[in-house]
């Protein structure tokens, strides 16, 4: 048998000689006078464990509880970030219709990925209270 080496796939090649058999070697005996030869078959290549892209990507979309988690805490740290950031706005006096309006994006964007119909309500809540300061603040300017 030749090896080729671990990176080429190829067949065993069979014994030259037919029914000959290596001195000391085994050999089984003859099933019959018109006994056939055995048949090369061709080499195999292209061997793969998985066939297709969209299985893989199948394969990437699949998270698990901790990774859903992960992501859900990522986008709350955001609209924590935003909430701090007008916090800061207000006690300075400089809020602005901008700052509410990211708000309402981060809060926006948290919804599409929710499930849960307690963080939905407060969603909504945190949406509804930016709309009403984005009035306010409106108001106030066509005042002034």
């Amino acid at each position: 048998m030749k090896v080729n080496g671990p990176s080429s796939l190829g067949s065993a090649a069979a014994p030259r000689g037919g029914s000959r058999a290596a001195a000391g070697g085994f050999s089984a005996p003859s099933l019959g006078g018109g006994a056939a030869e055995v048949s090369h078959t061709a080499p195999t290549f292209g061997l793969s464990g998985v066939g297709s892209l969209d299985a893989l990507l199948a394969l990437q979309e699949v998270s698990s509880p901790l990774e859903r988690r992960r992501k859900a805490v990522r986008r709350a740290g955001r609209i924590l970030d935003v909430l701090d950031d007008i916090k800061v706005a207000m006690l300075s006096g400089e809020l602005t219709p901008q700052d509410l309006d990211q708000l309402v994006t981060a809060v926006r964007q948290q919804r599409d990925g929710t499930e849960d119909v307690q963080l939905e309500g407060v969603l909504n809540e945190i949406e509804a209270r930016a709309a009403v300061e984005i009035a306010k603040l409106e108001v106030a300017r066509a005042a002034a």
